[in-house]
């Protein structure tokens, strides 16, 4: 599985304050994934967003994690924010061993965990290049 940056900033106004504001908030879901027997786990850290918010769709061999704030989200004065609670959108390219069909999803506690189960002997194969 892999990160396709080149949809990070997609649909982006370049060279206004809107774009930096988009570019920064689509940036803002870090994403650890890790490998067990039988799948890849994917954590996305999303503290404070709504469940029923995020989208994660499968096209081809791309799974595209998304969220989109609701309407009228409200939008404080920050005095400190380290941290956005927008929206965001990361495209990860999936290996051919993984059952799309059975990718699942839970929200707890902040994190987006996204469950990618792999074809039994279907995994990638490791060549050694000497």
């Amino acid at each position: 599985m892999y990160y396709n940056q080149s949809c990070a900033a997609k649909g982006a106004q370049h060279g206004s304050r809107h774009q930096h504001q988009l570019y920064r908030s689509m940036q803002r879901a870090a994403v650890n994934v890790y490998k067990t027997g039988s799948s890849y786990e994917m954590l996305v850290f999303a503290p404070g967003r709504i469940k029923e918010n995020f989208h994660l769709d499968v096209k081809g061999n791309e799974l595209k994690v998304s969220y989109s704030p609701p309407e009228g989200f409200p939008r404080p004065d920050w005095v400190l924010r380290e941290y956005s609670r927008g929206g965001f959108e990361r495209v990860f390219a999936l290996e051919p061993g993984i059952d799309a069909q059975n990718i699942s999803a839970k929200y707890e506690d902040g994190v987006l965990q996204v469950s990618l189960p792999i074809i039994p002997g279907k995994e990638a194969q490791e060549i050694k290049i000497s």
